[in-house]
């Protein structure tokens, strides 16, 4: 049967595989063939997956490296009841939130997970126009919180007895909501009802939202402009003319105080 993948790109030694730097989008299912089901360790960085669900076969694996990659969601991750440690970095990952549940409900025994790099990641490195240090310490708080109690490192750093204290204390306030200018592909439905411009927007709010706002839904021009909307040629012109009911009589000037015979 014929190799679907570069066969002589993939390294194997000691139940630990590494295949890199080959653009696929898929995990071949003659990799996984190879690799068995008792490999214990996976790197795929630098390719461009944005499906992992071959993964399901390899119910030994402890560490699996993902980075450099294109994946949107991590919808395709299977249930991987060994996995300790998961590397996502440098992907395309918009919705942190949902990555972090579904890492939690398929990855029970994790133990070092790290994210940087993705567009949602709210830290200086992805982001430093719109993140500062405080947006990333409370999203650390928020991804303890979230994450399995065996959770020892989130991405370079450890995770601190005081921050998972803090994390069961507040950590489930600490979800950071940002307006997405740029849509995941599995979400244009929201964004369009959201988006500057779209006629969406005013019916979504006067549909989920109760209270009288006084007109404030009430549809606008996009282009907005506080001139007149019609514009007058120099012949139109308009003018208007009165009388006026005062006569100045010099005594409400006082420069004649200052001024003397010889000046005059």
């Amino acid at each position: 049967m014929a190799q679907d993948f570069n066969r002589s790109a993939l390294t194997v030694s000691h139940n630990r595989a590494c295949y890199t730097g080959q653009r696929s989008t898929r995990i071949p299912r003659g990799l996984i063939k190879i690799v068995g089901v008792n490999c214990v360790s996976l790197d795929l960085s630098y390719n461009e997956l944005t499906s992992i669900s071959a993964l399901k076969e390899c119910l030994c694996l402890e560490e699996l490296i993902l980075d450099n990659n294109k994946l949107y969601d991590l919808i395709t991750l299977p249930v991987m009841e060994a996995l300790t440690t998961i590397s996502l970095n440098n992907n395309k990952l918009i919705d942190i939130d949902l990555a972090l549940e579904r890492i939690s409900s398929c990855c029970p025994k994790v133990k070092h997970v790290s994210l940087l790099g993705n567009p949602g990641y709210p830290d200086q490195l992805t982001d430093p126009v719109n993140n500062d240090d405080a947006d990333y310490d409370r999203y650390r708080l928020y991804a303890i919180h979230i994450l399995p109690e065996s959770l020892r490192f989130l991405d370079f750093r450890p995770v601190t007895p005081l921050e998972r204290k803090d994390a069961s204390n507040r950590g489930r306030f600490m979800r950071t909501i940002k307006l997405s200018i740029t849509p995941s592909p599995s979400a244009p439905a929201l964004h369009s009802k959201f988006h500057r411009g779209s006629s969406n927007s005013c019916g979504f709010f006067k549909e989920n939202f109760d209270g009288d706002f006084g007109g404030a839904f009430q549809e606008r021009k996009d282009n907005y402009s506080p001139l007149p909307s019609t514009t007058r040629g120099p012949d139109d012109h308009k003018g208007a003319y009165g009388k006026c009911r005062y006569r100045y009589s010099g005594k409400n000037s006082e420069g004649n105080r200052f001024i003397i015979n010889s000046d005059l």
